[in-house]
């Protein structure tokens, strides 16, 4: 089991759009493992490539027991109706802030063996796949937020001891 050291807020990895998995060989297992077991961690939804430092697009995801990964996802449906929920992100540790989002959700992607993947979700599966395909695009959920919580989010990033190491 490999929990790959994360990436944080002002990494630039984290604001530059991920390159497509081209090849599906044994180093691409090694990076699928590598995200299942990082997003296992108690308290982690979702983990994007970028933020344990590899630019690919490829993710991994741990929702109320519905786990797994997409390599390649294109977020392909999201419903007209939307919900505010407290959002996060292991890339800006311990900072939560209320972000619109699609109720529902569709990414189709590829699998390991560049077979055909769809995930769908509602609600906290749905904010999580949303949230994820935006990393692998350099879109934080920071950017989501309203002008005024955007600042007041960007002023308590910036109070944070991890924003100085990054």
């Amino acid at each position: 089991m490999t929990t790959r050291e994360l990436r944080y807020f002002g990494d630039p990895v984290l604001r530059t759009a991920a390159d497509p998995v081209t090849t599906f060989d044994r180093t691409t297992k090694a990076l699928v493992d590598d995200l299942l077991d990082t997003v296992r961690a108690p308290g982690r939804a979702g983990l994007a490539a970028p933020q344990i430092g590899v630019s690919l697009r490829a993710f991994s995801y741990d929702v109320h027991g519905a786990v797994g990964y997409v390599l390649n996802p294109e977020l392909v449906e999201v419903s007209d109706e939307t919900h505010v929920l407290d959002e996060g992100c292991l890339s800006v540790p311990e900072l939560w802030f209320p972000t619109e989002r699609a109720v529902h959700a569709i990414v189709r992607g590829v699998d390991l063996r560049n077979e055909p993947v769809t995930v769908e979700g509602r609600d906290v599966l749905a904010q999580c796949l949303q949230h994820e395909v935006d990393h692998l695009d350099g879109t934080m959920y920071l950017d989501r937020l309203t002008p005024q919580r955007r600042r007041e989010a960007y002023r308590r990033v910036r109070e944070q001891t991890w924003f100085w190491s990054a």
